[in-house]
């Protein structure tokens, strides 16, 4: 079983997706060219960002998809930004029906829309919280809103960032500095490791919170259910 990732972000998710799905589908295997597919292989490729995953990207690959024809499924990951999970989806299938792009009937497509963007995910570790945080910002984002007891992705944005998914990043940084772990996009350390993985899958089974990562947890499911040794 092979597997073509399209991810939206340039960064953050080219480092995270690996790492998670090493643990999550423990049998797949990544490879850097979508030519090298053989057996159970994943290829990931970074849309640079929306809507240039749509525009620029979307089409050369399915066109590389169909030519290889070797690959099981076709995900997209991508963010669900300032709209629902629903209108983002929608987005991408009346793009491809509007540009007429066809998807070989072997290969599965799979969305799947993180609601807002990946560190609205990474907000779901209720253990990195600090219940008195030191920091006068993070105090006034708990205030706003507090991401251990209520769910991240109904976390609006707070006024004073251009977007929700600028103001989920840097809630997520306040938090994290807390433990004395400096993240950046290009350097998302700490969330990219077991223990943390952990923690969100128990806060999903737990309060059913950040349900669109629920989602990508169901979809390495059923890889785990259809791969084949």
């Amino acid at each position: 079983m092979n597997i073509y990732f399209l991810v939206e972000g340039k960064r953050t998710e080219k480092k995270v997706y690996p790492k998670w799905l090493s643990i999550l589908v423990p049998l797949l295997t990544e490879v850097n060219d979508p030519h090298r597919v053989a057996k159970n292989n994943y290829y990931l490729f970074s849309g640079n960002g929306f809507p240039s995953l749509l525009h620029n990207h979307l089409t050369n690959s399915i066109s590389d998809i169909n030519a290889i024809d070797n690959f099981d499924y076709f995900a997209i990951c991508l963010d669900a930004d300032e709209g629902s999970v629903e209108e983002r989806e929608q987005e991408v299938i009346d793009f491809i029906h509007t540009e007429g792009i066809i998807l070989n009937n072997k290969t599965k497509f799979v969305l799947i829309v993180q609601n807002k963007c990946i560190e609205t995910w990474l907000l779901g570790n209720t253990k990195i919280f600090k219940i008195n945080p030191q920091s006068p910002e993070l105090r006034e984002y708990v205030s706003f809103y507090n991401v251990s007891k209520q769910d991240p992705e109904n976390l609006q944005n707070i006024g004073y960032f251009e977007t929700t998914a600028q103001f989920h990043e840097d809630y997520l940084k306040e938090l994290l500095s807390e433990r004395n772990i400096k993240y950046t996009k290009k350097n998302p350390r700490g969330v990219t490791e077991q223990a943390y993985l952990q923690q969100l899958i128990k806060r999903t089974l737990k309060t059913k919170h950040i349900s669109s990562f629920a989602n990508f947890l169901g979809f390495c499911d059923e890889l785990n259910s259809n791969i084949k040794i």
